[in-house]
């Protein structure tokens, strides 16, 4: 979907846990892969004319595993167990932190202007969805020029207490709310350690077609995940694609994959058209 007369456009892109961290091991960044994508990003935007940009990152084996560790992803238990719970809160919060200081640092050494956005100091869930949150500081970052960066965050819940919110989320309320300002997302680039989404015999599908259901095209994730990992990500692209989005699912493992989706040649993956 192209924006509309007097909206610019806006491509989404986001790096997958799986992608910048190893999944199975607690805390195990992948720092190169982190400097290679941030040096990509950071070439296509100097090589103009580019895109405006909204990046986002998951929380792969830092925040995800603290919030598997004290069961954060479906709230906070009543009495005492709930009570055990709350220090888990804070570290999750920190690992997820911890983490983005990691992708933002790796971008400020390659040069590019990034404005971070924490979702749990910005968004408000209700069970377990986004239910407040305003898409005005994205917007401003944007027009000034900033490359506004949000990632999987732990999130205070109105119903539950505490909820896990995904960069698939955020992405989700950004497609809708970013109009308002002026901004209409038309593209988004999932960056994932995958070919693509794989089909049962282990084979790149080349389109997902509306209709079609996060759990009947991809599998579980691998490591720890307390958000569904790819099929989360083929839902959330799914509803984007209703909204007038297209959504690319690549290889981030590939160099050149994200400067190349970037130029508008995205290469191998697996699309999901706009409706």
């Amino acid at each position: 979907m192209s924006a509309r007369h007097g909206e610019r456009e806006v491509v989404l892109v986001k790096l997958g846990g799986s992608l910048i961290t190893d999944k199975r091991r607690p805390d195990a960044a992948r720092p190169a892969v982190i400097r290679r994508l941030a040096g990509e990003l950071a070439a296509a935007l100097a090589a103009g004319p580019a895109p405006r940009v909204v990046l986002g990152h998951g929380s792969g084996s830092f925040g995800h595993v603290a919030a598997a560790r004290h069961r954060l992803a479906g709230g906070i238990a009543p009495g005492a167990r709930g009570r055990a719970q709350l220090p888990g809160i804070g570290e999750t919060q920190a690992r997820a932190a911890e983490l983005h200081r990691r992708v933002a640092a790796a971008l400020a050494a390659a040069g590019v202007p990034a404005f971070s956005i924490a979702p749990s100091a910005a968004l408000v869930a209700e069970g377990g969805r986004p239910a407040a949150w305003s898409a005005e500081p994205v917007a401003l970052a944007l027009r000034l020029g900033l490359l506004p960066v949000v990632y999987g965050d732990v999130v205070l819940d109105r119903a539950q207490g505490v909820a896990i919110c995904s960069t698939e989320q955020i992405f989700a309320a950004l497609a809708t709310r970013l109009p308002e300002h002026g901004f209409r997302a038309t593209c988004a680039l999932w960056l994932g350690a995958t070919a693509g989404v794989l089909d049962a015999a282990g084979g790149t599908l080349a389109e997902i077609a509306p209709g079609v259901a996060g759990a009947d095209a991809a599998g579980a994730a691998a490591g720890t995940d307390v958000t569904g990992g790819m099929r989360h990500r083929v839902d959330t692209a799914l509803a984007l694609a209703k909204l007038g989005v297209e959504s690319w699912i690549l290889d981030g493992r590939e160099p050149g994959a994200l400067a190349a989706a970037l130029a508008g040649r995205p290469a191998g993956g697996t699309r999901v058209p706009a409706v």
